[in-house]
């Protein structure tokens, strides 16, 4: 039996990463701080990606591999596969997970929860980025696995339909 780490704990570090990119480090530049947690998230895909496959033969095409990531991968990540895959067979995939678990436990708008006042525009400008912030991890996790496969890609996320999330695989040619 491998190693193992309670998920409250995972989701408490990157609940701190994120919360200390973007409000200490790089409080005045998100776009860096998006560009470093995405970083970091990349080297964690990458690294787990390897022990993941070690003892497995390459992949022959890429759909193999996106379905690796969606049943395999995810399954060791969040103790469960993928919901739903998408595939327009030309180089781009949508992976949706219904109840993604590291915004789903995120507040839509934190200060309506502990006011009376009615939300604002700006509160929610201000909640949707930092969900947003939440997934430049994930998104960066899914970019590192995919590009240590050989397959190079740009990773995104859409977050309409909370706590559901899609991430968008676009494969690079």
């Amino acid at each position: 039996m491998g190693r193992e780490v309670a998920e409250s704990c995972v989701d408490a570090v990157v609940i701190e990463m994120v919360s200390a990119f973007c409000q200490k480090f790089y409080s005045a530049e998100p776009e860096l701080a998006a560009r470093r947690i995405e970083a970091i998230g990349y080297q964690v895909g990458h690294q787990l990606v390897e022990r993941y496959t070690m003892d497995c033969p390459r992949f022959t095409d890429h759909l193999e591999a996106i379905k690796f990531i969606c049943k395999e991968f995810w399954s060791e990540l969040f103790k469960k596969q993928i919901d739903n895959l998408k595939t327009n067979h030309r180089g781009t995939f949508v992976l949706q997970d219904n109840m993604f678990r590291w915004i789903a436990r995120i507040s839509p708008n934190p200060l309506q929860e502990n006011s009376t006042e009615s939300s604002t525009p700006n509160n929610d400008n201000q909640a949707a980025q930092t969900t947003s912030m939440h997934l430049y991890f994930p998104c960066g996790i899914i970019r590192g696995a995919l590009t240590s496969l050989g397959i190079p890609c740009a990773v995104s996320a859409d977050i309409s339909n909370r706590p559901a999330c899609s991430f968008v695989v676009r494969i690079k040619a």
